[in-house]
């Protein structure tokens, strides 16, 4: 009988439910990789969780792809429960389906653009607002087939010319992308906040403190979007928000200052640096005017089609979660993505100990939960200190010759406790609970 907590997961996480640290692929590293300077790079490199393979191009290794497929669990699970439908779109576009939106050119400076070998040009999708669009002019054709919504979990490509954040701003990067059809502004509006409430819900799930910020509608529309903020000191974007209310704009749209009066309260504004994790946009009729995806009302009036987009980066959000859960030892995963539920070794070669270390070991499968055992040869000192690292939210460890019993830590506390092999399984249960 898996935990409850476990329903939640795909039937992939519950067939590796354990692994020995001797078999992983990859290798922790005693030093952070040279020339990176951002938090999440330096520590998932060293970690073993990703591989760079250039500037802005990460490579996910066993343990990193662990984190990233839980993140993006989380995020289909509300895709799902909006009643949105998964796709996959092609990353491959032609150049004539952008040259109508005129976007050929107005995102040339970021779009890998070529010539295929039968002279056509064709390019890397940035993002999809139109091919979907395209796609859509299929299957709408009336009032009763709207609204209509559909997301993907996918790779985008954008020559970054700042690509120096790790996951945080690179050049190949996973995407979620929501999109939205809807017969009126006022549907779509509606829609709208159900999306911001639910893109509010996946933050909370994976422990990031987010903040709805107004924002400018770049190349998507002339009107404002909004942007999911998270403070921190790695942020690229300037924000201006008020810790006494919910206004927030970013800085670039802003007509306030740090220190200046809350237009809502009052109160003191404040200026912070951001990492953006996820954005919102009202469309509107714009890409539905330019590639002639209409509806017939009740009517029968051809109207154009009120679109929306929504987007989350799964692997900015696992870098984002580096940069602001960490300490001077290493990473601090939060449990609801953490690529092990516990870190389990024994800290000496006493039979004893490596004996009650592997009753945990092999009972956890049955008991529903992962766990990653540290069965090295090599001291308690690099033990410990990879478990830090790695940053497994609990640690489970036998350090006496005294059988049957065990110590547990919180990676976050630095409180411990010995406890007996069921008392082991009843803290999983409560940590995880």
């Amino acid at each position: 009988m898996y935990p409850a907590f476990l329903k939640v997961f795909p039937a992939f996480f519950k067939t590796f439910f354990k692994m020995k640290l001797s078999a992983l692929f990859t290798k922790t590293k005693h030093n952070p990789p040279q020339g990176e300077v951002s938090i999440n790079a330096k520590l998932l490199e060293q970690a073993g969780y990703i591989s760079k393979m250039m500037a802005g191009v990460y490579a996910y290794m066993p343990l990193g792809l662990r984190v990233l497929k839980k993140v993006s669990a989380i995020i289909r699970e509300e895709m799902d429960a909006l009643g949105a439908q998964e796709i996959y779109l092609s990353a491959l576009q032609p150049k004539a389906l952008w040259e109508v939106t005129g976007r050929w050119n107005e995102l040339s400076e970021i779009m890998y653009q070529f010539t295929d070998r039968s002279d056509q040009e064709v390019g890397l999708a940035t993002t999809h607002e139109e091919p979907i669009t395209e796609i859509a002019k299929h299957y709408i054709s009336s009032y009763k087939d709207l609204p209509l919504a559909v997301y993907q979990i996918q790779d985008k490509f954008r020559d970054e010319p700042r690509a120096k954040s790790g996951l945080i701003r690179g050049r190949e990067f996973s995407m979620k992308d929501l999109y939205s059809f809807h017969t009126t502004g006022n549907d779509l509006d509606s829609f709208y906040l159900l999306v911001a409430n639910a893109y509010k819900k996946i933050f909370q799930r994976l422990c990031l403190p987010v903040r709805m910020i107004e924002a400018s509608g770049g190349t998507f529309t002339k009107s404002y979007s909004h942007e999911f903020q998270v403070i921190a000191d790695a942020g690229e974007d300037k924000l201006i928000y008020c810790t006494n209310c919910d206004y927030a704009q970013n800085a670039e749209i802003s007509r306030y200052k740090d220190g200046g009066h809350c237009p809502h309260c009052e109160k003191t504004l404040t200026e912070s640096r951001g990492i953006e994790v996820g954005n919102i946009f009202k469309l509107g009729t714009k890409f539905s005017d330019a590639l002639g995806l209409h509806y017939t009302d009740s009517d029968g009036v051809a109207r154009p089609v009120h679109m929306a987009s929504y987007g989350i980066g799964p692997g900015r959000v696992m870098g984002t979660i580096v940069e602001v859960s960490h300490d001077e030892r290493g990473i601090i995963w939060p449990k609801s993505v953490t690529p092990f539920h516990a870190y389990i070794a024994s800290l000496g070669n006493d039979p004893g100990m490596i004996e009650c270390i592997k009753k945990v070991y092999t009972k956890s499968q049955s008991a529903g939960y992962e766990v990653l055992y540290d069965d090295r040869n090599v001291s308690p000192g690099v033990k410990l200190r990879d478990a830090d690292l790695l940053g497994i939210p609990l640690r489970i460890v036998t350090g006496t010759k005294s059988e049957g019993k065990y110590e547990i830590s919180e990676r976050s506390m630095s409180t411990k406790k010995i406890v007996t092999e069921k008392e082991v399984f009843t803290t999983l249960s409560s940590f995880y609970s």
